[in-house]
């Protein structure tokens, strides 16, 4: 009996090969290096399923750090009825947050106030009240409970207050300083007064009998606040508690912030809630922000001890770019890494990037951006394109798939720090159904504009501020409360 001869070596070698080709090849896609799976259940858009409130955020302290809960501010927005419709508008609401920075930051610079005529009417894009991509916490204000947003790129904190000449409406029961015993006015005659062109882009006015500290914040969708300075018992929750609070007591409100209470800033300036509270925390807060979904939540810590942190990978930091005319946060973006190609611009590492956790997308100089897109769309090939969408210039029709794999992006910062976006942030969703899904990054219009991180972009990391070291750092994390 003569035994079975095993298969000639190179029939194996060529069935080696052909699996190869097939897999290199599946669904059209070509095949680098460093690309993760993104499962299209992650982007499930339930109708009509969100609270009619906003979802009240817990807090804990931990390690001498203060952990307060994070949610996305579509908590607030009540029954969703039409997400496609929803998701469009964050986008056309973006491009507003993205105006209103610019020209914060050209009239600080130039030492003019913000155009800031009372009497000016807002235009409300469909006259439909809609949410930015921001998240929201909960904090105490003179002992009652205020949902905030919470924005790197504002310095002024302020909720609505009664009497209120025109507000929002808003989910929880508005401020009333006059009964509230530790409240107290800001007179125009005060340091924190005169501190307001630098947080807010306009100077203080002052008012009559008393003489407070009259206020204005314009933001760039049509938003805005007016009303006056004062000073409140804030409370951050378990055994933190912040007294004589610099705040804005707002009379006059409109605009886009849903059921919020009002806003905290983080930013740099003195009136921000970081600087108040230098003394407690040293400076440093860190948050990791969440994925849209209703049920996700992340942290904003206020302290820099590292072991409240989940990461799961080790802290990479880079240095803030100083600059004294603006209080903002800006980065040395030193390069770009799409797989494993680093793209090639000649606008890295020239001018300071801008991270700001109340814009959503990322604007990028047209030079890198243009580089980027080109090495993305070569890596991400074999895909139904899509139209394009407002400032996503870059879509595909993915409604046919149940999984893709896409190309990791990696922001590259000086000193060797690394920005690894996770792969909920590298698409946005401009139809539910997929068949409109675009690069969730954008080009500015000009090479000479301040570009921007957004937070579509810094979702599912630990991002720390360490203000008086003037370093940032980046970590990847899974976002959670709990």
């Amino acid at each position: 009996m003569v035994q079975a001869k095993p298969p000639f070596p190179s029939k194996l070698l060529l069935l080696s090969l052909l699996v190869s080709i097939l897999a290199i090849f599946d669904n059209g896609v070509q095949c680098f290096q460093g690309k993760k799976v993104l499962s299209m259940h992650k982007f499930q858009w339930k109708q009509g399923s969100n609270s009619s409130t906003c979802l009240s955020q817990e807090t804990r302290w931990e390690n001498g750090a203060t952990i307060l809960e994070m949610k996305h501010k579509d908590s607030c927005s009540g029954k969703i009825l039409d997400w496609n419709k929803k998701l469009q508008k964050h986008l056309i609401m973006d491009d507003f947050q993205l105006r209103s920075l610019q020209s914060r930051m050209k009239s600080i610079i130039s030492g003019r106030n913000i155009d800031d005529s009372v009497d000016t009417p807002i235009p409300l894009t469909s006259g439909i009240r809609l949410q930015t991509l921001n998240y929201i916490v909960t904090v105490e204000l003179g002992g009652r409970k205020m949902t905030v947003i919470v924005d790197t790129g504002s310095d002024l904190s302020w909720v609505q207050c009664q009497p209120c000449k025109r507000c929002y409406n808003q989910q929880d029961p508005v401020f009333n300083p006059s009964t509230s015993p530790s409240y107290r006015t800001v007179l125009c005659s005060s340091p924190s007064c005169q501190s307001l062109q630098s947080a807010t882009g306009n100077l203080g006015v002052c008012g009559s009998n008393p003489p407070t500290c009259n206020y204005v914040v314009n933001y760039g969708d049509g938003s805005y606040t007016r009303g006056e300075l004062g000073t409140e018992l804030l409370d951050l929750g378990n055994r933190t508690a912040v007294n004589n609070f610099i705040f804005g007591c707002g009379r006059n409100n409109q605009g886009l912030f849903g059921g919020a209470s009002g806003l905290v800033g983080l930013g740099r300036s003195s009136l921000s809630l970081i600087s108040q509270t230098s003394a407690m925390f040293g400076g440093v807060f860190s948050y990791c922000l969440p994925i849209t979904e209703t049920e996700a939540s992340g942290s904003l810590v206020m302290g820099g001890n590292s072991s409240v942190y989940k990461n799961t990978t080790p802290i990479s930091y880079t240095r803030m770019i100083p600059n004294p005319q603006l209080p903002f946060y800006f980065l040395n973006l030193t390069g770009i890494t799409v797989g494993s190609v680093a793209v090639q611009a000649p606008s890295f590492g020239k001018d300071g990037m801008m991270i700001d956790s109340g814009t959503v997308i990322t604007r990028l100089p047209p030079s890198i951006y243009q580089a980027l897109k080109d090495e993305f769309v070569k890596q991400f090939s074999g895909f139904p394109s899509a139209p394009a969408f407002m400032i996503l210039d870059t879509c595909f029709n993915l409604s046919g798939y149940q999984e893709v794999e896409i190309p990791n992006i990696k922001m590259h910062f000086e000193g060797n720090a690394e920005l690894n976006v996770d792969v909920t942030g590298v698409f946005y969703f401009v139809k539910t159904d997929a068949s409109q899904v675009c690069l969730a990054i954008a080009s500015l219009s000009y090479e000479n504009e301040v570009g921007i991180i957004g937070n579509y972009q810094q979702k599912n990391q630990r991002v720390i501020y360490d203000t008086k070291g003037s370093m940032l750092g980046f970590a990847a994390e899974a976002c959670t409360f709990d």
